[in-house]
């Protein structure tokens, strides 16, 4: 069976061709019943428009770059998942371009990617939207991009983003724990070139301080986004001659390591030692007991991106609600939190 052309589409909708062409493009200029009317033909015909074609018929490119270096495969898909909704919805296409951020030819990769794969544009996830470096090359190039930012406000800066903000998430899973009695709280960091790994730092040390609880230097480790270092890291912790009665993970890999440690020192959580993590990764519900967490709407941050860019693309206002955008985890209280263990 052949597949549709734009040219069945444009007869079964009784239009032009160009008017199909307008409404698969997004114009704003299209009226909205003709829009209607195009968009009932594409799908009773099933037309998937070749991207391919239609950059190189256009003035401009129709797919955008996702660009990500992170350890977390559910934080990847995710935000693959939510930027991928984003060109399904505009008709772009997308390419994936997983780097190592440490790189010091990562200016002259992405360029090149930009070019060799003709890109509209680039969606930076942490932490390469983190890399002032980066940016002004990115600029100077004239290449469109947007940030995904860990920041507590819009950086107002001149850049398209969106930011989460890590800091106020962490102070309520902070504060959560001190709530509940905790004040030997300890902390174990993720990579600290992730701009979220201080501020989540910052959340946790504001709670303390507003709480009158001093900050105690030996219940805070260095470590990375990961399950090992969580493991360790916890070990080392729980050695102490006074250990935590609570430990907050800078993620959910962190604190699943944290969950093993504990177990394999006898420990009941949460009565003997409560533990928290951020991002509500899947395994974070499925732990036993599940963890408390922060939420992070991933998809919807690399959805919003997105958009955010295709707006940077598009100025014609096509794309509807593409402003710069703010994210704040939601805490979610399970059982791996508890007041502390009296006596």
């Amino acid at each position: 069976m052949r597949h549709a052309t734009i040219k069945d589409v444009a007869k079964r909708a009784g239009v032009s061709l160009k008017t199909v062409s307008r409404v698969i493009n997004r114009e704003a200029s299209v009226r909205e019943d003709t829009r209607e009317k195009v968009e009932r033909a594409i799908e009773a015909l099933g037309y998937r428009p070749n991207l391919s074609a239609r950059s190189l018929r256009a003035a401009h490119s129709y797919a955008i770059g996702l660009v990500y270096d992170n350890p977390n495969a559910h934080y990847v898909i995710s935000m693959q998942n939510g930027v991928l909704s984003a060109c399904r919805e505009r008709g772009f296409g997308l390419q994936i371009h997983p780097c190592d951020s440490s790189s010091p030819h990562l200016a002259e990769e992405l360029c090149a990617l930009v070019r060799r794969s003709r890109l509209a544009g680039l969606v930076l996830a942490p932490p390469m939207s983190e890399q002032p470096q980066l940016i002004a090359t990115l600029k100077a190039q004239d290449i469109p991009f947007v940030r995904i930012l860990a920041a507590r406000e819009d950086p107002c800066d001149g850049s398209p983003c969106v930011w989460v903000d890590d800091r106020d998430a962490a102070y309520a899973i902070t504060e959560h724990l001190i709530q509940l009695g905790h004040t030997r709280i300890g902390f174990l960091w993720g990579e600290p070139h992730h701009r979220s790994s201080p501020e989540r730092y910052q959340g946790y040390a504001d709670a303390l301080k507003d709480y009158g609880i001093a900050l105690n230097k030996r219940l805070i480790l260095p470590g990375r986004y990961a399950f090992d270092d969580g493991f360790r890291g916890a070990r080392k912790l729980l050695a102490l001659k006074e250990p935590p009665t609570a430990i907050f993970g800078s993620n959910d890999e962190i604190a699943a390591g944290v969950l093993a440690a504990a177990r394999s020192a006898g420990l009941d959580v949460p009565w003997d030692l409560s533990i928290a993590g951020f991002e509500d990764n899947p395994f974070s519900k499925q732990a036993w007991p599940a963890l408390t967490t922060a939420r992070q709407s991933t998809a919807e941050i690399g959805r919003h991106a997105a958009l955010r860019l295709m707006a940077e693309l598009q100025q014609d206002g096509s794309v509807p609600d593409t402003a710069n955008e703010g994210f704040v985890p939601e805490l979610v209280v399970r059982g791996s939190t508890a007041p502390p263990r009296k006596g």
